[in-house]
This record gives C-alpha cells, sequence and structure tokens, in this order.
C-alpha cells in the first residue's frame, strides 16, 4: 500500500488544510438490522465528541448513505484539492481513529494520508482512495 514521495498534486496540499470527517449515519450492522439508534449514526456523535478534543483542522460531519452497505459502517475523509479516502469495517470505538487518521491528512504536506501512520481501522478498513479531477489523466 505504500506509494513513492510525491510532490502535491495541488497547491492545497502543500500545506496543513482542513479535513472533514463524513460519517455514514444510516449504516447498521448486519447482526442487528433493526438497531435503533444505528450504529452508523452512534459513530457519527462519537466521532463529533472525539473532534472535540482535536485540532481546528478536523470536521464532523454525516450524511444518510454512503453506498458501502455491505462493508459495515463507513466513513469518508475529504481535504480540499487532495485525494480523498472511503473507509468501511467501522464500529463506534473507531471514532477516536477517524480523529487520528484525519490530524494525519490534514498535516500532510503531499496530498495523502500517510498509510504506516494509520491506525489499524484505516489500514484494515480502506475501501478507496478517491482522486480529485486535476489528477485524471487522458486514456492514450
Amino acid at each position: 500500500m505504500g506509494r513513492p514521495a510525491a510532490e502535491p498534486e495541488h497547491e492545497a496540499c502543500a500545506q496543513a488544510s482542513p479535513v472533514t470527517i463524513v460519517v455514514c449515519s444510516s449504516c447498521r450492522l448486519r447482526s442487528e438490522p433493526e438497531a435503533d439508534p444505528r450504529p452508523g449514526s452512534l459513530l457519527a456523535r462519537a466521532t463529533a465528541s472525539a473532534a472535540e478534543e482535536a485540532s481546528d483542522l478536523v470536521e464532523v460531519r454525516q450524511v444518510a448513505c454512503l453506498g458501502n452497505c455491505k462493508r459495515g459502517l463507513s466513513a469518508v475523509m475529504m481535504r480540499d484539492g487532495c485525494w480523498s479516502y472511503v473507509f468501511g469495517e467501522l464500529d463506534v470505538s473507531n471514532a477516536p481513529d477517524l480523529i487520528a487518521g484525519a490530524e494525519l491528512f490534514a498535516r500532510s504536506t503531499d496530498g495523502f494520508m500517510p498509510f504506516r501512520a494509520r491506525p489499524e481501522s484505516l489500514k484494515r478498513g480502506l475501501i478507496a482512495r478517491v482522486p480529485t479531477f486535476d489528477s485524471l489523466k487522458e486514456i492514450p
């Protein structure tokens, strides 16, 4: 999962900048499909609570559905001008991991979240890394 060090693809990524964590509030567990409140909503609240102790570089929002239902509780980390990250297989206890990962991502000077420094749940739970439009290349 490593990647060579690179220059940032966008000027905004060259210095610390805010990261928004978007938690899917409608996620549920297969083992408890009728749970109320839904575990995704509990993860959103726990992450927002954990963010109160974090730097001003981390913001937490929620969305009704990320469409990652087969991979459990899910969240996205977004940073202006940088690649975004989609995580799944999370649980409520991973709220501090989301904050730790967002702090790493916010302070990254190349626009990527360092893999080795991530909490384990963000290593094994990575679903996708989504490029910016500026990163896309024409097909020859």
